[in-house]
């Protein structure tokens, strides 16, 4: 909003400690192309407008402030004469985007010194050209500093992910290998039994009820729940390897825990028994257990497989390939991935407690962006915890909070002292040994969080309980945002 323009007095500006050093000449310009200005308490400029002028207070009361999320936040309030805000980054030029970083008010009637923003550009270029090559190698120094060393970030991540990933498909994956060349064995020994069955002096009716068992069995084998306890299971191992020694069947205690995993007891041995022809129950026994094998070591593969597709799901999620960068998106299911692609990094020594809210709706947001939020928070609490060498625990919290979405992650770590509190989430600010971190993790968080998605991110914090809070918009004020298909 404009002020009542007021008389510039050079002696005045002269005093105040952004000028006192200038020369006569130079106070006269000032106050020849700027402007003293009395405010109403209000409003003075608003963020994200251009940033039209420079000002400085001469006196009464000024108040900054940033939007986050529906909330102006205060950032700073101070009635010292001097004080300044505004296109205090003119001298850049075209180089940035010259807008007001933060709105400014006053809390009562004030006078401001307003210079325009060109007019500062010019006059910082023309009387301290050497301080503006500094200035300027600091704020781009900085500016492509914080790229490389977030590039990096994302490298270290990137790396970090695709070793849990590769530990995760291990596992399924060498026990398909494992099954497949088992199989592969119980194949042939089928068709070996297969062979001496046919030259056998098996009638054709007994064939036919072998047949029938092997059938039962393997629908037997695929209703299996395998919810035995250990004593359970070897009380029916014992009687299984008890009932092949009464029937005159070598080695039976080799096929009983095949039997038991399987779900097969002695009774349905004996109904095996009752079916076949008494000189032909060795054979069928072993044949069966062929095929009991074969059903297993089938269910195995198709296990070992199925948990490879779902960790190629879940890293297509995390990453957001072939899918548009905002979008409608299940928060849930963001951190179910996440979580997924760095449990080889949470390790055992940690217990992950899932605590969602299953009513949540999905919200417009950029997902792939909200992973990498994720993963920084994640690695983060993990750390914690490390550090202290014990069990710990990470508790995954999601909610509903006051029209927007709580996304919470506690730790059981040392917890994050009061006196760096202030400073986890400036740039290049880290507590992690030299090497292990970059200091740009928390940073990138918030800006994702608070500048990308209008959300808020806070941390409450005490030795034992950490906490990071993400709260994110339900909906968007965005006209191009995407909406979820009804």
């Amino acid at each position: 909003m404009n002020g009542r323009p007021m008389p510039c007095r050079q002696q005045e500006i002269g005093t105040l400690f952004l000028f006192e050093k200038l020369a006569p000449d130079q106070i006269a310009r000032l106050c020849r192309d700027g402007r003293v200005e009395t405010f109403e308490p209000g409003p003075v400029y608003q963020e994200g407008d251009p940033a039209t002028c420079f000002y400085v207070l001469l006196e009464g009361a000024l108040v900054l402030s940033r939007r986050i999320g529906n909330l102006d936040v205060e950032v700073n309030r101070s009635s010292s004469r001097g004080v300044y805000a505004g296109a205090f980054q003119a001298y850049l030029g075209d180089r940035v985007e010259q807008v007001y970083n933060n709105s400014l008010r006053v809390v009562e009637p004030s006078r401001f010194f307003v210079l325009p923003a060109e007019t500062f550009a010019a006059i910082m270029r023309e009387w301290f050209p050497m301080a503006v090559h500094l200035l300027e190698g600091l704020f781009f120094g900085t500016k492509n500093t914080q790229e490389a060393v977030g590039q990096r970030e994302r490298l270290l991540a990137l790396g970090s992910l695709s070793a849990g990933l590769t530990h995760e498909l291990n596992n399924p994956a060498a026990a398909a290998v494992r099954a497949t060349s088992a199989l592969r064995e119980r194949v042939a020994g089928m068709r070996h039994k297969l062979g001496a069955i046919a030259t056998g002096p098996y009638r054709r009716d007994s064939l036919e009820a072998l047949i029938e068992v092997q059938e039962r069995t393997a629908e037997r084998v695929a209703k299996a729940a395998g919810n035995l306890s250990p004593l359970e299971a070897s009380d029916r191992e014992d009687a299984l390897a008890d009932w092949l020694e009464d029937q005159g069947i070598a080695d039976g205690w080799q096929m009983a825990p095949t039997f038991v995993q399987a779900g097969l007891d002695t009774d349905w041995l004996d109904r095996v028994a009752a079916a076949v022809d008494e000189g032909a129950l060795e054979g069928a026994v072993r044949w069966l257990s062929y095929t009991v094998e074969t059903e297993l070591l089938m269910n195995e593969i198709e296990d070992s497989t199925a948990r490879i597709s779902a960790l190629v799901t879940a890293a297509k999620q995390y990453s957001q390939l072939d899918r548009a960068p905002y979008q409608v998106a299940d928060v849930n299911e963001l951190l179910d991935s996440t979580l997924l692609m760095l449990s080889g990094k949470i390790g055992p020594h940690i217990t992950v407690v899932k605590e969602y809210d299953r009513t949540l709706p999905k919200i417009p947001a950029y997902p792939g962006e909200l992973n990498q939020v994720w993963t920084n928070l994640i690695d983060n609490a993990v750390s914690a915890m490390r550090s202290m060498d014990t069990q710990g625990t990470l508790t995954v919290r999601t909610a509903r909070d006051d029209g927007h979405l709580l996304v919470e992650f506690g730790d059981t770590g040392p917890g994050v002292p009061a006196e760096i509190r202030d400073r986890i989430f400036d740039p290049f600010f880290t507590t992690k040994p030299v090497g292990e971190g970059t200091g740009l993790g928390l940073d990138i968080s918030w800006r994702i969080v608070v500048n990308k998605h209008h959300g808020d991110l806070r941390v409450r914090s005490v030795p034992g309980d950490t906490r990071f809070q993400v709260r994110l918009p339900l909906t968007s004020t965005d006209s191009n945002a995407p909406q979820e298909p009804s």
